[in-house]
């Protein structure tokens, strides 16, 4: 039965997949040959309704076919018409659509960090393409080093999201460890905390630097689920047992908008802040295990 149930699964999330990727094919098409910003900033505006509708599709079966355990705590005065950026501890797949169930058309559409090797899955890798998702290439403090090149396309690559962001509410999530958790990614790390990754602060600081001023805040999400190892699978043979989400809104620091990453001194406090707000978040998840 559980394998039944996933398998179906797999058959709805492929057809919202296609049903919505194609007036996302047929927009894209549209954005490459519109000569304007201005008209582009038309296309990309119906290209944010079908993503929407499509994470609306998925959130709607997943709610009704696999029923997830889900408890969710949310903060009072959420908006579409503000900008925010969402921050969260990352566990699986699955978590991308948690944070559909709990923040789906409650502030605007989500755009994501994501790996650049996303680009060749199909019809998703599009999505993020078309829509302006920054594609990083998550160098490590070796790489960067060795790459500088590199490391400065991410930044730019950054830099026009919240230039274009300027035009219209986004939230910009960002899963701060940049990668799922795994008990070998945390041994290898030496991770302080204990059921987090390490941090990291960069990108967060360039998007406070480049668009704080438009911010409505920060939400900062815990994910906790009560089995130790969920998976994808797992969460779509409805096997997965309670998740937990808990989003709190956090004011944004006057120093952190007068500031500059570059600056060693606002480095390190900025990196205090970030390493204690991580700090808070994994005593909160051992109060729960």
């Amino acid at each position: 039965m559980p394998i039944f149930k996933g398998l179906v699964s797999i058959l709805l999330l492929f057809l919202t997949t296609v049903l919505w990727g194609i007036p996302l094919i047929l927009l894209t098409l549209l954005k490459l040959v519109t000569p304007s910003r201005n008209l582009r900033r038309r296309v990309l505006k119906g290209l944010n309704r079908v993503a929407l509708n499509w994470a609306g599709s998925n959130v709607w079966w997943m709610r009704h076919w696999l029923q997830p355990q889900l408890k969710m705590h949310l903060p009072e005065g959420l908006s579409q018409d503000q900008w925010w950026l969402v921050l969260s501890n990352h566990r699986s797949w699955t978590d991308i659509f948690i944070l559909f169930f709990g923040l789906h058309r409650r502030i605007p559409m989500p755009h994501f960090f994501v790996k650049r090797q996303l680009i060749w899955v199909p019809i998703v890798g599009l999505a993020f393409w078309a829509m302006e998702f920054p594609m990083l290439r998550r160098l490590n403090a070796q790489q960067r080093e060795r790459h500088p090149h590199l490391a400065r396309r991410d930044r730019e690559a950054t830099e026009r999201m919240c230039r274009h962001a300027r035009e219209r509410p986004i939230a910009i999530y960002n899963f701060v460890e940049g990668t799922r958790f795994t008990p070998a990614k945390h041994a290898a790390q030496r991770s302080p905390y204990t059921h987090l990754l390490r941090p990291r602060a960069g990108g967060i600081a360039q998007v406070l630097n480049l668009l704080g001023d438009r911010l409505g805040g920060i939400l900062d999400v815990t994910l906790h689920y009560e089995n130790p190892d969920p998976t994808f699978w797992g969460f779509l043979c409805g096997q997965e047992q309670g998740i937990v989400l808990v989003a709190r809104r956090i004011e944004i620091p006057a120093w952190m908008l007068e500031g500059n990453y570059d600056d060693p001194d606002y480095k390190e406090r900025f990196h205090s802040w970030l390493n204690a707000l991580w700090q808070e978040k994994d005593d909160s998840l051992s109060r729960w295990w």
